[in-house]
This record gives structure tokens, C-alpha cells and sequence, in this order.
């Protein structure tokens, strides 16, 4: 892409919101199959299971797909097909996705991915939130949407420097809102997107209403260092308790190793920007809920009926390889210095949502401890799991709409 394609800075105003599209080029696309064409592989696995991590035959089973039959342009299509624009904030470029509903009133929504996501994971919620009478609710739920890149994601730029952590990026985000002439607001997030959504609670700008996450942080605190350190579960834990403290357990002594390198040694990570297929393995290898490989691969191997598709998760680490993000994503990791299941001290109005293929199921009795005067909302749902929001849109909405109900003025919010 050009240099005013990926939003550099060509006027004198750095805080101007400058409209963007995306247009990769047919040399791009076919360098992309090439590469994955050119696969040196490995052996098989020594086992019968994915216990030593993605599968081969899954592997290159996508990868003949991926490499031959995969069409990019539909997403490029779909994305073009919004509005979309950059701006700087704090020294870095931010990409968005601006969709104001037609709606008097509606709500304004800052809503963010986390990894390996991006802004693919929120498109199929976007009509569903800004036109819900379409889509069997009330004009009263309508949202005006933002959706933006996180550092070093996506179409956002890559930071040159240390400090782009989750609070850096809490602070930018209300910025970003304030910028769009939005006096008062909401925000969403899962995984990263929880971690940055749930500063911006801490934080608690006054513009901010509440905050909504399907990955909150609410374990009391001796659970949390109980469960870091691989103790034992603590005495008097309910069976709802057990179940979330067995969850953490395993998540951190099997299933964490690919936030650990990219903790400690995102730089090392050279064959993210260099190998396609190690991108693709890398992100399919997530431990988000279900097991290694998990959600993911069970979508892959056809075996978890839903919206998610094959070409879904293609477009997303497609869209990792066309702007190299691998290693700067990663460096999200490096940057980050909080816990993310611990109970956060967040005053706001704070609302959750329990997906049962989540890392853990967080538990009543600890969200009404973690946030006794400020819980406005909490529900089990049947089905979903770590990636809600592009896996189970409908009930994604669903909820989103039931959480922020409360908090809805009879005035303007805008």
C-alpha cells in the first residue's frame, strides 16, 4: 500500500480525522501464496492428539486452501464498504471504523479487538448495533460504533518507541471519542480489548458511562496469586468458584506459553513476519477456552457449527500478513505489565457477560465481590466462547444492548 493509504501524516494537522481505504496490491496477494505455496514443513507430530500443538495434516490442509482457492478481495470489499479513517493520537496513527447509526440518540460504542484478532472480529455486529430495528429490537438500543486497531494491529501504526501499553492506549481511546464530538459514551472488549477497556474503568474519564467486557478481570486477589503460582484451590470455594479456579489453573500451566514469548522475546519472533504459515500457526495455536488448539481449529476441522467460518479466520491472519503486524502485535504483550483475571478497581458502572467456551466462566459470587455498588449487569450465556462478538454476533449483540440499557439517558448522548 501507499504512504497516504496507510495513513501517514500529508497535511499540517495532525489531529485531523482523515477518511481511509484499504488496497492491497495483486503483487502483495500473490507473494502471499508463494510463500505459502513454498512451505517447508516439518515432520508429523509424535502424538495422536494436538498436545504438541497445531496439527500438521490441519496445517496443510489449510494451507492448500489458503495457498490456492483463498480470495482476499471479499474482505478488502467489506471493509471499504465502511466508513473508515486514521488519526494521530499521542504521536501514533490510529485507525477506526466510524459507523453512526440512523438512529436519534444512540449510543456511542468504542469497541476493542484483542489478539490474534483485529477489527475482523466486530464486522458482523456492526448492523445488528446500529440498526437494531432491523434485527428485531428497539431504535432505543441503536449504538453509533467505533472500532479502532490497536497499536501495532492492523491499519493503526506500529509505535516506534516503549510505552504503548493497555493504559496508554485507555487514555488514547477517549481521546479518539472526544475527538469524534462524543461528550458521553461506552466502551466494550474482550481479551486485549478487556484489558484495555477495563483501564479506561480505572481510569474512569468522566465522559466514560460504564463498561462492558466478556473477559473481565474479577478473581479476589489471594485466588489470583493462588492460581499464578500453581497452588492448590483454596479451601471454601464454591463448585461455580472451583470450576473458574481449575479453568485458570490450567490456562496458566498449559495453555500460556504463547503469551510468555511474546512477554519476555516478541523481537525473536522473526518467522511471524517471514513465514505466513508460522503466522497462521501461531494464532490458530491459542488456548482460548476449549482446549489447544481450540475454537479455532475445531472451525477449521468443521467440527463447531456457527457464524465463524474458514475464509473469517483467513481474512484475519491475512490481514495480519498484508501489514506485517506480527511482531509489533506481539509487543502488546511485552508492554503490558497488569494481570488480567485479578479484580480491577473500576467504580463505573461495569457490566459482564459469561461465555461458556471463555478462558474461564467468571463467577457471580466473584463479580459482586470484585464490584459490589457498580455491577449493572451480568448473564450466563449457552453458547460462545472467547472470539463472542465474531463467533455468535446476534447474541453478542443480544447482550450488549441488555447490558448498557441501564445506562441510557432519555437525552442526547452525544
Amino acid at each position: 500500500m501507499s504512504a497516504t493509504e496507510r495513513g501517514e501524516q500529508t497535511g499540517s494537522d495532525k489531529t485531523a480525522v482523515r477518511p481511509f481505504e484499504v488496497a492491497f496490491s495483486d503483487e502483495e496477494l500473490s507473494d502471499l501464496q508463494r510463500r505459502i505455496n513454498a512451505t517447508r514443513w516439518p515432520e508429523r507430530e509424535t502424538v495422536a492428539d494436538d498436545s504438541q500443538g497445531v496439527p500438521l495434516a490441519l496445517m496443510q490442509d489449510l494451507a492448500r486452501y489458503w495457498g490456492t482457492a483463498y480470495d482476499w478481495r471479499p474482505c478488502e470489499a467489506r471493509l471499504n464498504a465502511l466508513p473508515q479513517f486514521i488519526t494521530e493520537i499521542d504521536g501514533l496513527d490510529i485507525h477506526f471504523i466510524h459507523v453512526r447509526s440512523q438512529h436519534e440518540d444512540a449510543l456511542p460504542l468504542i469497541v476493542t479487538h484483542g489478539w490474534p484478532g483485529s477489527i475482523i472480529e466486530q464486522l458482523k455486529i456492526i448492523e445488528p448495533l446500529t440498526n437494531p430495528t432491523a434485527h428485531g429490537a428497539s431504535a432505543n438500543d441503536a449504538f453509533d460504533l467505533v472500532i479502532p486497531s490497536l497499536p501495532g494491529h492492523g491499519f493503526s501504526a506500529k509505535p516506534g518507541t516503549t510505552g504503548w501499553d493497555p493504559a496508554r492506549t485507555a487514555r488514547a481511546w477517549v481521546q479518539l471519542m472526544k475527538r469524534l464530538g462524543y461528550t458521553r459514551f461506552v466502551a466494550q472488549g474482550g481479551d486485549w480489548g478487556a484489558a484495555v477497556t477495563q483501564w479506561m474503568g480505572i481510569q474512569a474519564a468522566p465522559e466514560l458511562l460504564g463498561i462492558h467486557s466478556n473477559m473481565p478481570g474479577t478473581a479476589p486477589a489471594e485466588i489470583a496469586e493462588a492460581f499464578l503460582g500453581g497452588d492448590p484451590p483454596p479451601s471454601g470455594l464454591s463448585a461455580e468458584e472451583r470450576r473458574a479456579y481449575d479453568q485458570l489453573s490450567a490456562f496458566y500451566a498449559k495453555h500460556v506459553a504463547y503469551a510468555q514469548i511474546m512477554s519476555t522475546r516478541p523481537q525473536t519472533m522473526y518467522g511471524l513476519a517471514d513465514s505466513p504459515i508460522d503466522l497462521a500457526a501461531f494464532a490458530i495455536d491459542h488456548g482460548d477456552g476449549t482446549g489447544q488448539p481450540g475454537l479455532i481449529a475445531q472451525i477449521l476441522e468443521g467440527r463447531l457449527p456457527g457464524a465463524l467460518t474458514r475464509d473469517d479466520i483467513l481474512d484475519n491472519i491475512t490481514l495480519y500478513w498484508l501489514t506485517n503486524t506480527g511482531v509489533s502485535a506481539a509487543r502488546f504483550y511485552w508492554e503490558n505489565k497488569a494481570g488480567f483475571f485479578e479484580a480491577k478497581p473500576i467504580s463505573i458502572p461495569y457490566a459482564i457477560s459469561v461465555f461458556p467456551d471463555e478462558l474461564y466462566q467468571a463467577p457471580r459470587s466473584w463479580a459482586e465481590r470484585a464490584y459490589p455498588d457498580n455491577l449493572i449487569h451480568y448473564n450466563q450465556l449457552d453458547r460462545g466462547g472467547h472470539f463472542a462478538a465474531w463467533e455468535q454476533p446476534q447474541l453478542f449483540s443480544t447482550e450488549l444492548r441488555a447490558a448498557f440499557r441501564p445506562l441510557r439517558e432519555a437525552g442526547s448522548t452525544k
